[in-house]
Parts: C-alpha cells; structure tokens; sequence
C-alpha cells in the first residue's frame, strides 16, 4: 500500500479548496482538504503545517548558473548588457574550467531550491575547452541537489570574426553543437508526466548566433518534440543590431528562421511594439520575465499584461547569477510585482499575478502541465514558507506577506512527495563545504585586477 500524507492545516495555501491542506501520494497530489473537511480516505501520517504558508513549487525559467562565479565583478558592475558582456565574456573564457563550472551549477541549484524553487531551466551557452560535458554535469548535479530541470542546451557559433558578440574562443562548430544537442536528447529528453529531466534547446543570442543554427535546431526540435528557447528583445541595442546585420527586428527575425509557434519561449522579451506582441500572443509564444536582471542592467520593463493578454505564456526567471546577483526565485516574485507596479498600476498587479508568473505561467512556458500548480494529479511539488521573522509580524494576508514583506528562504521544500529542504536546509548538501569549494574557485575570475 503506498503512503499517504496529509499535510495539515497550513496557515495558508495557494490553492483553491485546500483550506486544512493537501493529501499526497505516490508522489502526487491526492486530495485537496476543504474548509471543515477530513480527508476523503485513511492517511498514513501527517505533517503538520500549521507554521507554514504552502505554494507551488517555483519554477525557475531562465538562468545562467555558471555567472555565480562573477556575480558583482568589479569589471562589469555599473553597465548595460553589451559592454556588461564584453566585460565578461573574456574573464569566462579564461577561467570556466571544469570544477568552477560543476561547483557553479551546485550552487545555483541549491541556491534556487532554497528558496522555494522545485523545477529549474539554465540556459548554458558558454562552452569553453575543458567542459564540452556541461550537460551531464548538470544532469549529475541536478539529481544531487534533488530539482526537476530542463536541460537547456544553449549554444554559440557566431563569434566577433564574423560579426558577433562574443570572442572566437568560446563558441563551436555548428556542426559540433548539432551533434551534441541530438546526443542530449537522445540521452536525456524524458517528455512522460512527472519527468525530473527534459531538454531545451537554446541558441543563444541573434547577435551571438547564426541563421543556420537556429534553422537546424528547430528542424532537430521538431524531431525530438523539444521545446526551443533563445534570448529576444531584451535591449535596443539587440533590436539594432538585428535591423542592421538582417534588415528587421527581433519578431521577424524569429519567424524567418522558423522559431514563430507555441514550442518557444523567450527570455526577456522587453522591446516590442504592440503589433509584435500581437503575433507572440497569437503563435503562443512564451516568454519568461526576469524583473531583477532587468533592472540591474537598465535594460526596460517587459509587457507581462499585455503579452498575457495577447495569449502568451508569461513565466519568471532569476536570470544570470552575474547580472541578477543571486538565484533566488522567491526574490524574483517581489521584485517582478514591484517593477510591474511601476509599469502599470498598484491596483491591476497582484501579489497573486507574480505568483501566477512564478508557478503555471513558467510551467507552461517550459510545456509542462504536470507541475506548477496544487491541484488533485499535480506533481507534489510545494514550498512550505514560515512568518517567524520579525518582517513578517503584523502582516495580515499570509500569501501577499510572503511577496510585499520580502520573503527570501523556504523553511522545507517538497520535490516529487519527497523532502528535499528541511527547516531551512537542503538535505544531502553542506552548505558551509559548498560555499568554501565555490569561492575558492570563484578567487580566479578576480585575478587579472
């Protein structure tokens, strides 16, 4: 007989009928407990809730975890995005070596669990000499930390000799990028209910990648049935470079090369006009909204309202560790209820839109329906989050206390039924080991000052 779980009277739950809380089984969401309910069958055990609010599981749709190991680089603080990566794409160049590059994941991914994020999408483009294997160790690191994750293998062939961005040594052959891209997929894309891994693939940039690599990785899409992801309309300057290497903006570029349909999502997705956020909406085009990124880089404010309201997925991201400074998802809802307060009004932008944003909308974009949610056959993937700290004393609306008092760290975190945080720790990772290993290493990006 498999076990089943009541997790009892929560202080609050973002869910609809689930005022005493949620039963899980096999992993899974049983039973949701009504107002004055018991649970409809026998339980096993029972967790008692009743310090925690209890949300979703955040899903984390956009990041760069191999940046923790620059994050305020004294090189790159104080820019905007292209001189911000002209800064750094040498310094990654030089010293993303392999165990920079697995401690980085390892920390990004525990960072991001510890605050309340169960499912992750990293968005690695960098491949310099020495971690052409960045997938796999994501994948190992992935199932120590305990999240799901997207596998996103991102890419670059397009470097300054031909007009690019980044330097010449840390792209690859299109050709060397396809053929790994179809070896991930092969090996690793799980698209069955309750997965812990599927793959993405994600050429980087318009201006850091070419025509025939976001043709070829569409085409290899389409095989795999993958979902595709790429960086779009996240500054003027991409917006420019775009009309003057392709004669049109980002959109159009994105419909050239076939990237126009309901299997895309975008990351940033700030500057288009109202005709561009039109189509998006009508392919069903998805894009993840990363407020704190875009605020430390000035780069504008993303149309979640409209974009929503033309049909398009609207998802979360922290973004780069190194233009963010951190990995904390729980954060990124603040700040993305904060920044959209601003674009629009106090009224029409809820402490409940940022968690829609944080939970179903970065779901769909990822293409999942399994998770991102507490509903009856949902994956049991929650955050518990506690109001003991004194920021916390005198609120009066549990959930919206979480998002305007500034909650930063889920006290326990639930992956698969299984708990992966307990008051306030991961299980299975030392956290003191973990941030000694990763600032020694993080001692060779700050060398060369």
């Amino acid at each position: 007989m498999s076990e089943r779980v009541w997790v009892k009277d929560p202080i609050a739950v973002l869910a609809e009928g689930a005022e005493r809380g949620v039963v899980v089984e096999n992993g899974r969401i049983a039973e949701l407990v009504g107002k004055g309910a018991e649970p409809a069958h026998p339980v096993h055990r029972i967790f008692d809730a009743g310090r925690h609010v209890v949300t979703p599981g955040l899903v984390n749709t956009h990041h760069h975890f191999f940046q923790t190991l620059t994050r305020a680089h004294p090189s790159a603080i104080n820019k905007e995005l292209f001189p911000w990566l002209q800064a750094l794409y040498p310094i990654w160049a030089r010293h993303v070596k392999p165990e920079a590059f697995r401690l980085a994941t390892r920390l990004a991914l525990t960072e991001l669990l510890m605050s309340g994020c169960t499912c992750a999408s990293d968005h690695q483009y960098l491949f310099p000499g020495g971690i052409e294997d960045a997938m796999d160790v994501q994948t190992e690191e992935a199932a120590r930390v305990g999240l799901r994750m997207t596998l996103t293998r991102g890419s670059m062939d397009l470097s300054q000799k031909d007009g690019g961005l980044p330097p010449d040594s840390i792209v690859q052959d299109t050709d060397t990028i396809l053929a790994d891209s179809e070896r991930i997929l092969g090996r690793y894309h799980d698209a069955s209910d309750g997965a812990m891994l599927q793959v993405a693939l994600a050429p980087c940039a318009p201006f850091t990648v070419t025509k025939r690599l976001m043709v070829e990785s569409a085409a290899l899409a389409e095989r795999f049935q993958c979902r595709l992801h790429t960086h779009l309309g996240e500054t003027i300057d991409e917006n420019d470079y775009c009309m003057a290497h392709y004669g049109y903006r980002p959109v159009d570029y994105l419909e050239e090369v076939g990237w126009l349909n309901d299997k895309v999502w975008l990351a940033h997705g700030i500057h288009f006009n109202d005709e561009e956020v039109g189509r998006l909406g009508r392919h069903g085009v998805g894009v993840c909204h990363c407020p704190t990124s875009n605020m430390v880089l000035a780069s504008g404010q993303c149309r979640t309202k409209e974009l929503e309201a033309a049909g398009s997925p609207v998802g979360l991201g922290v973004d780069g560790s190194a233009s963010n400074d951190n990995s904390n998802l729980i954060e990124g809802v603040r700040h993305a209820l904060m920044i959209n307060r601003l674009t629009y009004d106090a009224a029409s932008v809820t402490h409940l839109d940022a968690f829609r944003w944080a939970t179903e909308g970065s779901a769909r974009c990822l293409g999942r329906s399994d998770i991102g949610a507490i509903a009856v056959g949902k994956q049991a993937d929650m955050a518990f989050f506690t109001l003991d700290e004194l920021r916390f004393s005198g609120a009066g609306d549990p959930l919206a206390a979480l998002v305007l008092c500034g909650a930063h760290a889920a006290d326990r975190v639930m992956v698969a039924g299984a708990w992966k945080v307990e008051n306030g720790l991961p299980t299975g990772i030392d956290v003191a080991a973990l941030r000694a290993e990763h600032g020694r290493v993080a001692k060779a990006f700050l060398e060369a000052l």
